[in-house]
């Protein structure tokens, strides 16, 4: 079965991008680094392509120039455990970015994550319908995900 690996385009920064993120994540490295040389079409020594893996999710990234630009149509879904993961990578991510909301944010490279605590998904899908009704609108109301805000929006419907 083939493999599916995301691939990423960057205008010309793929190298402080992966050490950015590979610095954020568990079990991440840089696998490969090709650069151009003297032959071109780039600068020699400029990075064209690369490999990396984030936490057990291999990545590709090429600096293609700025034609295209990331969107939220794309983006990744980290799920956290807790309080203290969802704020970890909320805070590790979001630094030189932009804050959205329920749990959006975009990177310093414009790359779009949701930061989302599991704990959303089981009171979204809570069957008391006033109760996922409370999480959903309390949720629409947040930038990062707050747990304990979440819990005392449904506690008081």
């Amino acid at each position: 079965m083939p493999t599916i690996t995301p691939s990423l385009w960057f205008d010309d920064d793929l190298e402080e991008a992966m050490r950015f993120y590979t610095g954020i994540f568990p079990n991440s490295s840089i696998e490969y680094v090709n650069r151009y040389t003297d032959a071109g079409p780039g600068t020699a020594g400029q990075v064209v392509s690369a490999g990396f893996t984030l936490d057990g999710t291999r990545f590709v990234g090429i600096n293609g120039g700025p034609v295209f630009s990331f969107t939220e149509a794309v983006s990744f879904l980290i799920e956290c455990a807790d309080q203290a993961e969802v704020d970890y990578y909320w805070d590790a991510l979001v630094a030189g970015g932009q804050e959205s909301q329920c749990g959006w944010l975009k990177d310093r490279f414009g790359l779009s994550w949701q930061v989302v605590p599991t704990r959303l998904y089981e009171l979204l899908s809570d069957p008391d319908q006033t109760r996922a009704a409370a999480a959903t609108k309390a949720m629409l109301g947040m930038r990062k995900i707050v747990i304990a805000d979440l819990e005392a929006a449904v506690a008081n419907p």
